[in-house]
């Protein structure tokens, strides 16, 4: 059985969930971690028996890789996403990178345009897309089971007190949202965005969106940085003119009421053998990958790729600008 041989760059608490995932898997094999800060290489490398390593490029020259993960951070999550990135596509490595693809419009294009260009495979972690109540609804989309596309609510919020940034909310938390809404309603063609800060906030930390797809269809997104987790964290629901769905709670169930028939159809997780928790998604999202490559899938067949993690970040780069304009902007 082939098995990737992967390196985790980044090992902040995101990355050494990479890296515990990656040792799980019989699909690939854990081989290295790397950060700049030695520390945290070394306790990693310590942690999960690997070499550690302080920059790409020596990384690279030194040891034999067939992909990276690379859950780097910096501001507004995305600004230390880009250096790792493409020295690692350079080097003909196929790279799973962490949201938002980058917190700047031109480094996301450019970190795809290499990775067109050498052939390598490049993911973004937006694994919600990656449950089975996700993929049961593309299912139900694809079997044209909603109809013509009317329009899609999406809510999500949890409790983040952190404020890196004015925008931190929108380019950090809602790659998630938008890409679950071009995930079933294709691209987005234009959006209106309004934003307030919450009592003793300094930043943009809780907006609603307004959508217009290039279907036509309409899409309504509500996303905040000041609810407890205590909520349900995302619901999703798209209507057509032969029935809707509802995903609640991310994974917890999706449920399709078709048009004209009192009758729904109701997928709950399984209390043994379904999803455990949240982390269940990142497992999903980087076992797709890695049975993508295992596969051989050519790099416009990935699941999630970095284009449509580009393709979010310019519908939240054109929310920002809706904000400081107050007027309707066209998604770049």
């Amino acid at each position: 059985m082939k098995k990737q041989r992967v390196a985790v760059i980044g090992l902040g608490p995101i990355g050494n969930k990479h890296a515990d995932i990656y040792r799980e898997m019989d699909g690939a094999v854990m081989t290295a971690v790397c950060d700049i800060d030695k520390e945290r290489a070394d306790r990693a490398a310590d942690r999960l028996g690997v070499p550690a390593f302080y920059s790409v490029r020596e990384m690279v020259s030194r040891i034999e890789l067939d992909m990276v993960s690379v859950a780097t951070g910096g501001e507004e999550f995305g600004s230390d996403h880009y250096q790792p990135t493409m020295e690692a596509i350079n080097a003909g490595l196929h790279v799973l990178g962490e949201k938002p693809i980058s917190n700047e419009i031109s480094r996301g294009e450019e970190m795809v345009n290499a990775a067109r260009d050498k052939g390598v495979c490049y993911g973004i972690n937006l694994n919600h897309r990656f449950t089975p109540a996700a993929r049961l609804a593309k299912q139900w989309v694809d079997e044209g089971r909603i109809g013509h596309q009317l329009f899609i609510n999406v809510s999500m919020w949890i409790m983040n007190l952190r404020e890196s940034s004015p925008w931190f909310q929108i380019k950090a938390l809602h790659p998630h949202t938008v890409d679950i809404m071009r995930h079933f309603a294709g691209d987005i063609e234009s959006v209106q965005c309004f934003a307030v800060k919450a009592p003793g906030r300094n930043i943009w930390s809780t907006a609603q969106f307004n959508m217009k797809f290039k279907s036509g269809a309409l899409g309504h997104l509500s996303g905040s940085y000041d609810i407890e987790r205590g909520h349900p964290m995302e619901r999703v629901e798209l209507a057509g003119t032969k029935g809707r769905f509802v995903i609640d709670d991310v994974f917890r169930e999706v449920t399709l009421f078709p048009a004209g028939d009192m009758v729904k159809q109701v997928y709950s997780n399984p209390v043994f053998g379904g999803m455990r928790d949240f982390d269940d998604t990142f497992r999903n999202r980087l076992g797709t990958f890695i049975e993508q490559l295992n596969n051989g899938v050519s790099p416009n067949e990935i699941d999630g790729s970095g284009a449509d993690g580009l393709a979010a970040q310019k519908v939240l780069s054109a929310a920002i600008e809706s904000i400081q304009t107050e007027t309707v902007v066209k998604v770049g």
